[in-house]
């Protein structure tokens, strides 16, 4: 997912619980689930039930440290013991609280690195050195209500979030010291997720319409990706680990499975440019290495020809689709080379599905369990 993705807190009963916020950790290999009374923390694929810790209170937010025994999570605005306005460090080895971080505001989301804690409030972040909590730096940011951001978990640390005008991406990369501010949609932004190498950064707004995917390295925009004509609610959008594949849920019904491989290749260092590369055809000089790594490519409108007049046809399709019977779901992906797709819904379903890299079309669901 986002991500690591960033999810946004929806509340729906089932059975004796209630499933508050669902997260994947940094590798999509584990999720957690804050629920009405504590949270509980899965294996990802193979689906298991790996364990839970009742804390006598919702969870509204949880983030895990990769497969560690840290976890950062706020409780929800009903828990009196961990309330909403503070990030609590968990041990889970030690079965306690190692440390907490107060805020006079709610906090809306949480993400991790090895040495580093950020907290997201509605109009600011704030990022902490994990070792002593010594505050590093704040980001300005517009009205985030979601609490969207994402967080590298590659060497490199880079942040991107929310600007401080409408429809803005905030790229701040601390290994470099740099700041990237453009605009990526005309709406406020409802979805930001990075690839696992930190070189892609790919954003939804609300109209949730488009997917635009830009370099972290100079916010250059290098791909346009359509969900569809009509307006929906997007939820998450997360890259797989090879930084190939992207994928998109909303309240539509159905997982959108985007081929991203050349705007990677093109975020990489030394990498040609889309000009550079006809030049290099146009001599002969594509490899069959390179050609395979090509391919797929996300069908495009057959009225492409019209790009220049109509932006809509400059726009790529998705190659792959999931149909779910339920919307609200946090999305990754199996282990690398699996094809598979996974949602996690707010209403206690797992479902996977299998995605054909070339052909594309609809997946096929493999797996579907109660995780509640």
């Amino acid at each position: 997912v986002s991500t690591q993705s960033t999810w946004d807190k929806m509340v729906e009963k089932t059975g004796k619980s209630k499933i508050l916020h669902i997260s994947f950790n940094q590798d999509q290999g584990c999720f957690a689930c804050g629920v009405e009374n504590g949270f509980r923390i899965y294996n990802s694929f193979p689906y298991e039930d790996t364990f839970k810790r009742d804390l006598s209170g919702g969870i509204g937010l949880i983030e895990m440290l990769f497969r560690s025994n840290i976890i950062a999570f706020v409780g929800s605005p009903s828990n009196t013991k961990f309330p909403p306005n503070k990030v609590i460090i968990w041990d889970d080895q030690e079965m306690k609280c190692i440390g907490e971080l107060t805020f006079k505001n709610p906090v809306r989301g949480i993400k991790l690195r090895k040495e580093k804690i950020i907290a997201i409030l509605e109009t600011r972040i704030y990022v902490y050195q994990f070792a002593d909590f010594k505050l590093l730096d704040t980001i300005d940011t517009i009205t985030n209500p979601k609490g969207i951001c994402a967080v590298s978990v590659s060497d490199a640390c880079i942040i991107a979030a929310p600007g401080t005008e409408k429809g803005d991406i905030n790229i701040v990369n601390y290994d470099e010291n740099t700041k990237i501010e453009k605009k990526a949609h005309e709406s406020d932004l409802s979805a930001i997720c990075m690839s696992k190498d930190a070189k892609l950064c790919a954003t939804a707004s609300y109209k949730g319409t488009l997917v635009r995917l830009f370099s972290t390295q100079d916010g250059t925009l290098l791909q346009e990706l359509r969900r569809g004509a009509g307006k929906a609610r997007m939820y998450c959008i997360t890259f797989d680990s090879t930084c190939n594949w992207l994928a998109c849920s909303s309240d539509k019904k159905t997982v959108h499975i985007f081929s991203v491989s050349q705007a990677h290749k093109l975020a990489g260092e030394g990498i040609p440019s889309v000009k550079d590369k006809k030049e290099d055809h146009a001599e002969g000089k594509t490899d069959s290495k390179e050609a395979k790594h090509l391919d797929p490519k996300n069908p495009t409108s057959a009225f492409k020809f019209m790009k220049g007049i109509v932006p809509y046809f400059k726009s790529e399709f998705s190659l792959g689709q999931f149909r779910l019977p339920e919307g609200n779901t946090a999305i990754g992906f199996g282990p690398e080379g699996k094809n598979n797709v996974i949602a996690i819904s707010t209403s206690g379903k797992y479902y996977v599905g299998v995605f054909d890299p070339i052909k594309g079309g609809d997946c096929k669901k493999i797996a579907e369990n109660n995780i509640l």
